[in-house]
């Protein structure tokens, strides 16, 4: 009885619903929506059905992106050349407009500022894009990076770097693992290659180059394929962008992709797969 009363209720609700939208038409269905969203109605709702929430997220990224970046490059005390030529190239490949371009400044200089906690920003980025593993990966391997631009990681980046990796919820041992990667694929950036040139490969290269996968020599061919696929998978745009990675970032997420490719290549040459 109480079923078939829940299954008349259903109907009511749905015939109830259908009619609210032709009477109030489809203008009024999106007016709600967007009420909607602003008031958290939408929130148990996935990302992807709610076009809002993406928008917000993508700004969200950037600016916690650009704020940790101006934290990272003042936490020995001064920010040096390298470091700004960093971010202008950064900037770069993102192609970013003249506009956008003077806002991810002015949210580096408020991260440099040393008066100024991050927390509350990494708290702003939890809260708006924790729950998508990707953009948690992507924002350490982005920082990683530009922790590592003057080719060194000295005592004070690392610092902040394991408080970011802390409040993304990585253990010690994991963001180690993310640094060791970072590190392994830097040394098959397109410049490092270039200042090598077409010598045979080291065994400091093939070292390098198992870190870039995160992975030991003792692994197995079917670990490495298994490594390099899940990378490739956390780095292809179309995944990037779906799960809320803004588009100018996925230009720095490709070339990370080529890193790991030259890496993955340089192992199947040296293991004959």
């Amino acid at each position: 009885m109480l079923r078939l009363i829940s299954i008349i209720v259903g109907i009511i609700v749905l015939s109830t619903l259908g009619l609210g939208i032709l009477l109030l038409g489809l203008f009024a269905a999106v007016i709600w929506l967007i009420v909607a969203a602003f008031t958290g109605r939408l929130s148990s709702l996935s990302f992807t059905a709610n076009p809002f929430n993406a928008q917000q997220r993508q700004a969200v990224f950037l600016e916690t992106v650009f704020v940790l970046m101006g934290k990272l490059a003042k936490a020995d005390g001064r920010i040096s050349q390298i470091e700004i030529d960093h971010v202008e190239a950064f900037i770069k490949k993102m192609g970013m407009s003249a506009e956008h371009r003077q806002e991810a400044i002015r949210q580096f200089k408020r991260g440099a500022d040393p008066d100024f906690d991050v927390t509350l920003t990494l708290d702003n980025f939890m809260q708006h894009c924790g729950r998508t593993f990707n953009m948690r990966q992507m924002l350490l391997v982005y920082l990683t990076v530009m922790a590592l631009a003057d080719g060194q990681l000295d005592s004070s980046e690392r610092q902040v770097l394991e408080h970011v990796a802390a409040h993304l919820g990585y253990s010690r041992a994991e963001f180690n693992r993310i640094l060791e990667m970072v590190l392994g694929q830097a040394h098959f950036s397109s410049g490092q290659q270039q200042q090598r040139g077409p010598r045979p490969a080291s065994a400091s290269d093939l070292d390098d180059a198992y870190k870039a996968l995160g992975v030991s020599k003792e692994a197995t061919n079917q670990e490495i394929k298994r490594a390099y696929r899940k990378l490739m998978s956390q780095y292809h745009p179309d995944k990037l962008m779906g799960q809320g990675v803004p588009e100018d970032m996925i230009a720095v997420a490709t070339e990370q992709a080529k890193e790991i490719q030259v890496a993955y290549d340089l192992i199947k040459k040296h293991r004959g797969i």
